[in-house]
This record gives C-alpha cells, structure tokens and sequence, in this order.
C-alpha cells in the first residue's frame, strides 16, 4: 500500500495555517518527498512520520518557496543518525542550490547523490517504484512526478507445479526475478498473470496547463494539482504569472481520467479554497481542496482503500 500525504497546502509564502507546497509518500519502509519548502518539516512531525526513511527528494524548481526548508531538513536527518545516501533529483542546477543552502548544514553523516533533470520527459528508478519526470510550463524550468508502482500478475501455483519447479524458486519468480536451478532456468512468465492494475500519485505545481500534463495524469489515483487562484475573474493574473485557476486544473483532471483531483498551492489571497470547489466540480466532479496534511491509503484495487 501506498500512504500519501499533501503535507502543505501554500503558495509563495507560508501562512500561520497553511503551510508551504510539499507531499511525502511511502511505500515498504521507503519515503519520497516532493518539493520542501520552509517548515516542511515542521509539518512532517507534526503528522507524525519520519525524516529518516526519505530515500528520493524531488524538486520541482528552485524557487524558495519550494527549497527552502532543505538545510533544516538535512540537518535533522543528520541528528537522527541517518547513513543511508539520499537521492536528490530536479531540474538543472538543483546541486549548485542545494550546496549553496548546504553552508549552514555543512558535514552531513550521509552522502548526497543528484540527478539533474534536461530532458521533456526522464525516469528514476526507486526502490518498488518508478518516478516519471516531466516538463511544465512556469518561469523557470520547473517538471512534475509521477509515482508509479507496478503490480505485477497473480502467481499460479498450479502451472508452477504442472512445470515442476521446485518450491524454493516460487517467491523468486512471484517478484519478478529469473531463477536457475537444478541446472533449468525459470522465468517470471511461465507462472505470473497478466500484469495488474498498480497505483499512481501524479504532483503538480507552479506551471500553465498544458496537454503533456493530462497525458503524464493519465489514470492517476490521485492528481495533486497546483489551484493558485479559485476566484472566478483571475485568468488574466493566472497567465501573467505562469500559475492555474481551479478551472483550468480540473479541466486537466477530467482530461486525464483521474480517480480524484487534488487542489494544493494556494495564493495567500485565497482564505477559503474550499468555498470555490462546488463550482469546478461541475468540470470534474471528484475534486477537492487540498488542506494540510491530507491524507489517503491507497491499495491495489482487489483490497480496501483507507481514508
């Protein structure tokens, strides 16, 4: 199962009950943050998770609003006698950011790894999981993620038997590992399924609504979305500074199939976001005003899914 949690729910700056644009997820004992701006993590123990088991950060630009929480971050996983490398992905020119902001968090206990993103579209691999990196559209080179997790097909024991591959090979061949034995080799195919449907949180933020992003959307469970302005009558301002209206946001949603939309990324003008969402439901109809710490369980589709 995958755990999701939209920790901050601000744009540009923070406010006394809304804090800055960032998500936290994890899956098997493996954390991936996304974006982390001031307080993020502030905001992370006051869920009540923990620092130490984020393996990936991704970055979606490098506006402070979005990175400025790195060094305290970084020196908090220090205290709690982290090892593990921690892998930094974002646009180019993430490294020299975070070295510069690194000054006051000088010798971390752990190494940090970079991938610098400069394609349209890239992948990272994680552990279970696959990132998929792409483009937006905002004032500076700035991508959206996608988590992706793969399920692959349902074992059968008794094509597994009929082959007669021995016991021991069974949880190899069920995750998708070629196995060689008793001088055969056995393959993922001869005993698994058709693959299954997996999970998929696509984020969002600081960019013009353009189709690539309803394509990368597309079937995501979960659609976290940026919804700079909810008022009606901000089109103008939306375009000028490079952000989205709820409308826009939720005509991606609808474009892309997605089960739920998401809304994050608040202008600090906008009190009460969800006072706005009835109207752009009748775009997509399973839309909702992102709030800080929001959070959702999700499990493949033959299990319950938790709120």
């Amino acid at each position: 199962m995958l755990d999701v949690c939209l920790l901050g729910t601000s744009g540009m700056m923070p406010l006394p009950r809304r804090a800055l644009t960032a998500l936290m997820t994890r899956f098997n004992g493996s954390s991936l943050l996304i974006d982390c701006g001031e307080g993020t993590q502030i905001t992370i123990r006051a869920k009540g998770w923990s620092l130490h088991d984020v393996d990936i950060m991704c970055i979606t630009h490098v506006h402070g609003d979005h990175v400025g929480g790195i060094p305290g971050l970084l020196l908090s996983m220090a205290n709690s006698e982290r090892e593990d490398p921690l892998l930094i992905v974002g646009p180019k020119g993430v490294k020299k950011v975070v070295d510069s902001l690194r000054i006051i968090a000088p010798g971390l206990p752990f190494d940090i790894h970079y991938r610098e993103l400069g394609e349209d579209f890239e992948t990272i691999e994680g552990p279970g999981y696959t990132i998929e990196a792409f483009r937006l559209r905002h004032t500076v080179t700035c991508y959206g993620y996608s988590q992706i997790i793969k399920r692959a097909g349902k074992f059968d024991p008794d094509r597994a038997k009929k082959l007669d591959i021995p016991l021991p090979a069974w949880s190899k061949l069920q995750k998708g590992e070629t196995v060689e034995m008793d001088g055969r080799t056995f393959t993922p195919d001869m005993v698994l399924g058709s693959e299954r449907k997996g999970l998929k949180v696509t984020y969002c933020t600081d960019t013009r609504p353009i189709p690539s992003i309803a394509e990368h959307a597309k079937g995501a469970d979960i659609f976290i979305c940026e919804g700079m302005y909810g008022e009606e009558g901000n089109e103008e301002k939306a375009k000028e500074k490079k952000h989205m209206t709820f409308d826009e946001a939720a005509m991606l949603a609808r474009d892309a199939e997605v089960s739920e939309l998401w809304l994050t990324h608040y202008s600090p003008s906008l009190i009460r976001p969800k006072d706005h969402v009835e109207r752009v439901r009748s775009i997509f109809p399973n839309t909702f005003a992102g709030k800080d710490r929001k959070t959702k369980t999700l499990t493949f589709e033959d299990e319950d899914t938790q709120e």
